[in-house]
C-alpha cells in the first residue's frame, strides 16, 4: 500500500482518464521495480504447553514463505490490564528475540499464577516481518495440574498405607499453594497375573497420608493417584502404578524356625571366628616362641638365663675355653662263631685224653694242631702296646672296643659245646 501512495503521488493527474487495465498493468511492474515482495505469513497454532508453573510457548509456521532463507522468531509478553490503559502505550518485554526455534520457554518469567497475560510472536526474515500472532494466558485458568510428585506404600498388618507427595512448581513447592483446594483419587486393586486388574476401586482424598481399609492379608495390591481441581475443572493423569504385599499374622512356628536359623547361624559363625583365632594364636606363638629349646651347653648362648633371645659370638670371645674336644670312634667290629653239628666234628687226635673234669691235656705242644678259633687276647696286647704312643683319646676307643668283644665272647660260651682248653701265651685252644 505504501508504494501504491508513493506511485499515485508521483504519476500526473491525466492518468486517471487511463483506462483501468492499463493502470494496474503499471501498478504491478512499478512494485516489481522497486523489489517489493508479498508479505511474510505470521506464526500459526500458537499454542501453550504447561504442567504446574512450567510454560512453554510454542507454534507453527509455512516455511514456504522463507524459501531458502533463514527465519528467526521473537516473542514479547505484557501484562492485559496494561493494555486498556489509555494514557501510554505498555511496554512489552522480550522474552526470546530473533531465535530460531519454534518454542519459546516462559518459566523463568515466574508469572503471577492469578495474572492474564497477553502473549506475540512474530517472524523475520532478511528484514522483512511479519504481523503479530497474539495469544492470551491466565496460569490458574490454563495452566495443567500435574501428578504427584512421589507415591510410598507401607504394609500396616492387612492394611496399606499410601504416602502422597504434593506436585510441585519450578520453585519446588507445593501445588497446594496455588490450589488449596486440590485433592486425589486413588485407584488401587489385588495384583494378578493378567496385566489387567479384575476389580478396580476408587477412594478420594485431599490428604497427604491415606489408609486402604479391608484388604487381604498377604496379597499384593497396586496403587495409581490422580490429582484434581474442581475450579477449572483440571485433572491430572494417573501415576504409574506401585504395589505392595499386605502383612498379616505370622504363625508361631515360622517364628520358632527364624529364631532357630538365625541362633544356628550365629553359634556356626562365632565358632569359625574362635577357630580361626586360636589357630593364629598357635601359629604366632608357635612361630615367635617354638617349644624346642636348646641343650643345656648350648644356654651359654644367652645373654642370661631367663632371656629367650641369644647373642652371637664375637671373634675375641672366650668360646674356646667353654668347648671339649670330641673323638669320633669307628664302629667296633663283631667276632662271629660258627657252631658245626656234632656229627660233623672229627675224632680228637692221639695223646689228647680228655679228663673228668673236661679238659684234655697237650702231649706234644709243637705237634698238636690249633683249633682255627683264637682270641683277641695277644692282639688286644698289642694293639695297647701300640697305643701308649697314640693319645688318650685313642686309648679309650681302643680300650672300649676289646671290652666289648670280651663281653659278646660271654654270652655266647655257654653255648659252645667244647670247653675252653689251656692257655699258652695269651693264646687259647679251643676244640671244634
Amino acid at each position: 500500500m505504501k508504494a501504491y501512495e508513493k506511485l499515485s503521488v508521483t504519476l500526473p493527474r491525466k492518468i486517471s482518464t487511463m483506462s483501468a487495465a492499463f493502470y494496474i498493468c503499471l501498478l504491478f511492474l512499478c512494485l516489481q521495480t522497486n523489489g517489493v515482495g508479498a508479505e511474510l505469513t505470521p506464526p500459526e497454532n500458537v499454542t501453550i504447553i504447561t504442567l504446574n508453573t512450567n510454560y512453554t510457548l510454542s507454534w507453527d509456521w509455512d516455511q514456504s514463505s522463507a524459501k531458502n532463507h533463514t527465519v528467526n522468531f521473537t516473542t514479547q509478553y505484557v501484562a492485559k490490564y496494561k493494555l486498556k490503559s489509555k494514557k501510554k502505550n505498555p511496554i512489552w518485554s522480550t522474552v526470546c528475540e530473533e531465535t530460531s526455534h519454534r518454542s519459546c520457554d516462559l518459566t523463568k518469567l515466574n508469572l503471577y499464577y492469578l495474572g492474564i497475560y497477553v502473549l506475540r510472536v512474530r517472524a523475520n526474515v532478511n528484514g522483512r516481518l511479519s504481523d503479530w500472532t497474539l495469544k492470551e494466558f491466565c496460569p490458574d485458568k490454563d495452566a495443567a495440574v500435574g501428578p504427584p510428585s512421589k507415591v510410598d506404600l507401607s504394609p500396616a498388618g492387612s492394611d496399606l498405607d499410601i504416602f502422597i507427595t504434593d506436585p510441585l512448581t519450578s520453585t519446588n513447592s507445593s501445588m497446594k499453594d496455588h490450589h488449596p483446594e486440590l485433592y486425589y483419587h486413588i485407584l488401587y486393586w489385588e495384583r494378578s497375573g493378567d496385566r489387567q486388574p479384575l476389580k478396580t476401586q476408587m477412594l478420594t482424598s485431599s490428604a497427604n497420608m491415606v489408609t486402604l481399609p479391608n484388604l487381604k492379608a498377604w496379597t499384593w495390591y497396586c496403587v495409581s493417584i490422580q490429582s484434581c481441581y474442581d475450579f477449572y475443572n483440571k485433572s491430572s493423569s494417573f501415576t504409574s502404578p506401585h504395589c505392595m504385599q499386605t502383612e498379616g499374622v505370622i504363625p508361631w512356628w515360622q517364628i520358632l524356625g527364624y529364631f532357630l536359623v538365625s541362633l544356628v547361624s550365629c553359634f556356626v559363625v562365632m565358632l569359625l571366628l574362635l577357630c580361626g583365632f586360636f589357630w593364629f594364636v598357635k601359629t604366632l606363638k608357635a612361630t615367635l616362641y617354638p617349644s624346642i629349646q636348646l641343650p643345656p651347653h648350648f644356654q651359654y648362648l644367652y645373654d642370661s638365663p631367663g632371656s629367650d633371645i641369644p647373642h652371637l659370638l664375637t671373634p675375641d670371645s672366650d668360646s674356646d675355653l667353654l668347648c671339649d674336644k670330641v673323638t669320633v670312634c669307628p664302629e667296633p667290629l663283631v667276632l662271629e662263631i660258627h657252631e658245626p653239628p656234632p656229627e660233623v666234628l672229627p675224632a680228637p687226635p692221639l695223646g689228647l685224653e680228655p679228663d673228668s673234669s673236661g679238659r684234655h691235656s697237650r702231649q706234644d705242644s709243637s705237634g698238636s694242631g690249633d683249633s682255627g678259633v683264637y682270641s683277641t687276647g695277644g692282639s688286644s696286647s698289642l694293639r695297647q702296646s701300640n697305643s701308649n704312643q697314640s693319645s688318650a683319646g685313642a686309648e679309650d676307643c681302643e680300650q672300649g672296643h676289646f671290652d666289648l668283644q670280651q663281653l659278646k665272647m660271654q654270652d655266647m660260651a655257654p653255648r659252645l659245646k667244647t670247653q675252653l682248653l689251656i692257655t699258652d701265651e695269651g693264646i687259647v685252644d679251643m676244640c671244634v
